[in-house]
């Protein structure tokens, strides 16, 4: 059901304090807009730092000036999205709520069509949506970002677009076998068995955008190829998608050699976390390398996610924030 909203505005400057009226005909309306248990509605005040509540069939909002104007919009966003799409999940209130406070908009790019029926892929964030954007309009997408901001996965749902249009004839999947502080080399079986725990993350992702029936012959045709760095020296890929992932563990010589690979109607996505370089002590990223040889140059753009683009579980953040600002310290207990 479709529902007109009209705002009334009742400004009352004590200590610059501001509240928004909000008329809703609709009480599913109200429903979908606070969440089961009000979640939705505890995200939204939590952070915006204002008050909100429901009574009279109206939404009062109060706070700051600034940040009541922000929930506005943000309850608004949500309302037109909401009747677009006839659900709103957590997901959604974090990306308005970030496309809000960054000024960016919040329905962002197309959404990217994948081979499982009905899923599309959307940007949850302002940065997720220009990382996006570049891969769609540059040969070579270069992004750097913390874990948990969506730099795999989106490569992936982008090729596996790119092969369902038949833009390209083949998708290649890469990443550096570095071991992350642990010994892979001893582990049984033949070669492919000891990579294939490089390459997980990799699949995992794949699975989300196909079937499992049409990756395993996609992967015998040779559509599909996920690989190690390695086995890509002296190789051309025209009309290919090729994804290097982990590339903060690559050499500054092996990023060259991998960019080389590049042949006609092909598209390259590099991406990797650069507080998270697995090489040996003094040896420089050849991710840090990329990101600042190939600066400014023609085709190629550069994308930097951040804290707020992590999209995984809420302690994904605050885990990143921990680690970038060191322990904390315990407060002495007092008698």
């Amino acid at each position: 059901m479709s529902c007109r909203w009209s705002l009334r505005l009742g400004i009352a400057y004590t200590c610059m304090m501001v509240e928004t009226a909000i008329s809703v005909v609709s009480s599913k309306t109200l429903l979908t807009l606070f969440g089961a248990c009000d979640q939705h509605l505890r995200t939204i005040r939590d952070a915006l730092g204002v008050s909100i509540s429901a009574h009279d069939g109206q939404i009062h909002v109060e706070g700051a000036e600034e940040a009541v104007g922000s929930a506005t919009d943000v309850l608004e966003q949500l309302r037109s999205y909401a009747q677009r799409h006839g659900t709103l999940g957590p997901e959604d209130v974090t990306r308005v709520l970030a496309s809000v406070r960054q000024g960016c908009v919040a329905d962002g790019p197309p959404p990217i069509e994948v081979f499982k029926a009905g899923r599309q892929i959307r940007p949850r964030t302002p940065g997720q949506a220009r990382y996006v954007k570049a891969i769609r309009n540059h040969d070579i997408a270069l992004c750097c970002g913390p874990a948990g901001t969506g730099k795999t996965y989106l490569a992936v749902a982008m090729a596996s677009a790119a092969l369902r249009e038949e833009r390209v004839r083949k998708v290649v999947l890469v990443r550096p076998a570095v071991e992350a502080g642990e010994s892979l080399g001893y582990l049984p079986g033949d070669l492919q068995a000891k990579i294939n725990p490089y390459l997980r993350p990799l699949m995992d992702a794949l699975h989300e955008m196909m079937d499992h029936d049409l990756i395993r012959r996609y992967t015998e045709e040779d559509v599909i190829e996920v690989i190690p760095l390695a086995y890509m020296r002296g190789r051309t890929l025209n009309e290919a998608f090729i994804i290097l992932d982990e590339a903060q563990n690559t050499t500054v010589a092996q990023m060259k050699m991998f960019l080389t690979r590049m042949g006609n109607g092909s598209k390259i996505v590099v991406s990797g976390d650069v507080t998270q370089v697995d090489l040996p002590g003094n040896t420089r990223s050849g991710l840090v390398d990329a990101l600042q040889r190939l600066d400014g140059l023609k085709g190629i753009a550069s994308v930097k996610l951040g804290r707020g683009d992590i999209v995984r579980h809420p302690l994904v953040q605050q885990i990143v924030n921990a680690y970038e600002h060191g322990p904390r310290k315990r407060k002495r207990a007092q008698d």
